[in-house]
């Protein structure tokens, strides 16, 4: 008798075994388009059987398994921060691309032959009021294309700072997210087994790396701490430790919450793209932009300095006029009149030598072993390279993120078709339990049936 009531308890618990397996298998279902979650599998582990001890042996409920894998996690979002740079990028620089078009007759390389083409054209008839003021109106459009360009250059600086700024605020609020879920794990050491909080951690973590790149531990008590660079701590148990952004000598800078400079830890992620923007890429054109605009404009001045105007007067005013400290922002034609261009030289009045020499100009290969266009043209294909290239990447990181989430999905998502092969097997472990239930009380009526 003693051996029938343990057989029925051990059905009874084998069918609240199953279940707790079922409610598993719903758990899976119901989470598996929630962000962060991954399959999470209730193991069953068999009781020992040993009848001369009153052991009947059975099945119980063993631990709940994650099927998080930490190798396929750390390489989605190795792929994620990498992917993050070269987007930051690729999206900022492609806004230079109109002002930096070598084949536009509107952008600075053809506003640069117009120029010069317009003091040719002076010196085919260099008293001709018309052709003087061609030469002015050619050289306000010069200015203004280069204005142009530099004030596209100080946009983009200004877009990428303000993006660093926000991805700064993003970072301290998945921080906190972060911190959250570990005081969370620290109040009650059950809840590290919390599918819902792992879900969340790991979220946070996924949407951090596209922000920058980091490292994590996770301690004995489930608390994951987060290292910006590997080294700069943002989140450490429960506690956060926020950034913050700064200027110094017009270079961006990112501080830690003791103010530390930890700009050159950030390598990676948009941050990193914005950062590299705004404090390397786009000042470097715009010196370039500046020299090509102080350049001309020197250049250009000096030779009329040395001519003699329409009247045979040396000139009094010059051509170009720019603020030293930006240049290629403030270049601007002076109010100079068409009968102030010196075209002619002072031991031919009314010549056109000076309108020559300054036509020439053009072809001299005077700035860095370049001419003008073709220097300009050295900065519109440096810009161009680097376009194509943060471009190319873009797409090549997708394609890495993407084969990054599919290894990930391979290992931990759920599966539906998986997750009803389980259900058909715990629907068939109930009908074999329901059977053997029923066999189990046929016994004991015929037993009770006996004892009467």
């Amino acid at each position: 008798m003693g051996n029938l009531f343990s057989s029925v308890l051990g059905v009874t618990n084998a069918l609240n075994v199953y279940d707790r397996q079922l409610a598993n298998i719903q758990n899976n279902i119901a989470n598996a388009n929630t962000p962060g979650y991954v399959k999470q599998t209730q193991t069953l582990v068999a009781k020992r059987t040993d009848f001369d001890h009153g052991l009947p042996g059975g099945v119980q409920a063993g631990p709940l398994v994650s099927s998080r894998n930490d190798f396929a996690e750390h390489n989605v979002q190795q792929q994620f921060s990498a992917l993050g740079q070269v987007e930051q990028k690729a999206t900022d620089l492609a806004r230079l691309e109109s002002l930096f078009d070598l084949q536009s007759s509107t952008g600075v390389s053809g506003k640069i032959s117009d120029f010069f083409n317009s003091f040719s054209q002076l010196s085919v008839n260099p008293n001709d009021q018309l052709a003087r003021q061609s030469v002015i109106d050619s050289a306000g459009q010069l200015s203004d294309s280069i204005n142009q360009a530099a004030n596209g250059l100080a946009a983009v600086t200004s877009g990428a700072r303000s993006q660093a700024n926000d991805i700064v605020g993003s970072v301290n609020r998945l921080a906190e997210q972060i911190r959250q879920v570990n005081s969370a794990y620290r109040q009650n050491f059950q809840a590290a087994g919390d599918a819902g909080l792992d879900a969340s951690m790991y979220s946070s973590l996924e949407e951090l790396s596209e922000y920058a790149g980091f490292t994590t531990s996770r301690a004995a008590d489930g608390t994951v701490s987060v290292f910006l660079g590997g080294q700069v701590p943002l989140v450490v148990g429960d506690r956060s430790f926020p950034i913050s952004t700064g200027q110094s000598s017009g270079a961006m800078q990112v501080f830690s919450s003791t103010g530390a400079d930890i700009t050159n830890k950030i390598t990676s992620g948009q941050l990193s793209g914005a950062l590299q923007e705004t404090n390397e890429l786009i000042p470097s054109y715009t010196a370039s932009l500046n020299k090509l605009a102080t350049s001309i404009a020197d250049q250009v001045n000096q030779k009329l300095s040395e001519g003699v105007d329409a009247n045979g007067a040396a000139p009094t005013t010059t051509l170009f006029d720019y603020d030293p400290a930006n240049p290629a922002m403030t270049l601007r034609v002076t109010g100079i009149q068409p009968d102030q261009i010196a075209a002619a030289t002072a031991d031919s009045p009314g010549g056109n030598s000076n309108a020559l020499d300054i036509a020439a100009l053009a072809t001299n290969k005077s700035l860095d072993g370049y001419t003008f266009t073709g220097y300009f043209g050295n900065l519109g294909g440096s810009i161009g390279r680097e376009i194509s290239n943060a471009e190319n990447d873009d797409q090549s990181q997708q394609s890495l993120v993407q084969q990054a989430r599919s290894l990930r999905s391979e290992m931990s998502s759920v599966s539906i078709n998986d997750e009803a092969a389980q259900l058909l097997q715990v629907q068939r472990a109930y009908q074999a339990g329901g059977k053997l239930i029923g066999v189990l009380n046929e016994l004991l009526d015929t037993l009770i049936g006996i004892l009467r």
